[in-house]
């Protein structure tokens, strides 16, 4: 049996059990993203969640099943992919640890079979997200490059923004379009900030042009969490 941290509910765990086929992330991040939710809902945050890189659905399952928990299927969820797996990396991107290009882990896999390359088809997303019970008129599915469909078919408020694309380009594009419409209060979720330097670049880059006083807080070794300021 998986030892998990005193602090995680048996409801948390039971909702992490049942997504956890269809995420890459940790049981911390993924935890760290349904209370993220709840804290939408508590403080009356408004606007949609929105998630960049989805893979198989998971991530998005579990924040599904926390608004079901909690008996609130208002918010509309925005599921931004490719849904046939990683574009071409940059660069700037490489593993933060050890140094690893992207490019060559890439090349060094079957697409088919690698984790790196994420493909997962947009037929296996619906069917996962429609196995929790969230009204399918409430999720919306934009296939496509972040490059190519945001911002145009990105939502005006956004309460809660979830960032895993993993590259510089993308996670560039992401911040420099959305956190603009996640609104004061609101939940920005970064993914691959420890793990993808090219990520925490984009990050830290768009933090430092724009001078955002943003404190990321660790939620694992790449996971990071904030709440967007008043006047940011």
């Amino acid at each position: 049996m998986h030892a998990y941290p005193p602090d995680f509910t048996a409801q948390e765990i039971r909702i992490w059990e049942a997504v956890r086929p269809h995420t890459m992330t940790s049981p911390e991040r993924t935890i760290a993203l349904m209370r993220a939710a709840e804290y939408v809902l508590q403080h009356q945050i408004p606007g949609d969640f929105v998630e960049c890189g989805v893979w198989r659905g998971g991530s998005m399952m579990a924040v599904a099943r926390t608004l079901l928990k909690a008996l609130d299927t208002s918010r509309t969820l925005h599921l931004f992919d490719t849904f046939e797996g990683m574009p071409s990396p940059s660069d700037e991107d490489f593993v933060e640890a050890d140094g690893t290009a992207a490019q060559d882990l890439l090349a060094s896999e079957d697409p088919q079979q690698s984790l790196v390359w994420a493909i997962a088809g947009l037929d296996l997303v619906k069917r996962n997200m429609e196995s929790t019970g969230y009204p399918s008129s409430r999720i919306h599915y934009v296939q496509g490059k972040v490059e190519d469909t945001i911002p145009e078919q990105a939502p005006e408020q956004i309460a809660l923004l979830r960032l895993d694309t993993d590259w510089y380009e993308s996670t560039r594009h992401e911040m420099r379009h959305l956190f603009p419409r996640l609104i004061p209060g609101g939940v920005l979720i970064l993914d691959d900030y420890g793990h993808w330097a090219g990520a925490r670049k984009a990050v830290d880059e768009y933090l430092s042009t724009h001078q955002i006083p943003l404190l990321l807080c660790r939620i694992d070794y790449t996971g990071r969490m904030a709440i967007k300021p008043v006047g940011a």
